[in-house]
């Protein structure tokens, strides 16, 4: 059986966030994790249990694909220096600066 990606985990999350929003009882949600998701039972327990613990649904992240950049040494340093101040990964820091910088580019033409 293959792992789970993160993409999985949060839609198997948000579905059992949302049978307990509907006030399923928990064994019935239980079943209904374990057989839409393949879950054991005791794997679609912890997901009712942590989706318990949640105000909202968690967003459902895209897939990521390596890639390779070259970059001045100047900026590594910089970004190694926000990842660890701010825990980020750079993966995650340059998909946001890059989110940002090419939305800007559409409102601007």
């Amino acid at each position: 059986m293959a792992r789970s990606t993160k993409a999985d985990k949060a839609r198997q999350l948000n579905a059992a966030y949302r049978l307990l929003e509907r006030n399923t009882e928990l064994p019935e949600a239980a079943q209904r994790l374990s057989q839409e998701f393949d879950l054991s039972l005791r794997q679609a327990y912890r997901y009712l249990e942590q989706a318990a613990k949640l105000d909202r649904p968690v967003e459902v992240q895209q897939a990521s694909v390596a890639i390779t950049l070259k970059l001045p040494p100047s900026t590594i340093r910089i970004l190694h220096w926000y990842a660890k101040r701010t825990g980020l990964t750079l993966g995650e820091i340059v998909t946001r600066a890059l989110t940002h910088f090419l939305s800007a580019l559409r409102r601007h033409g």
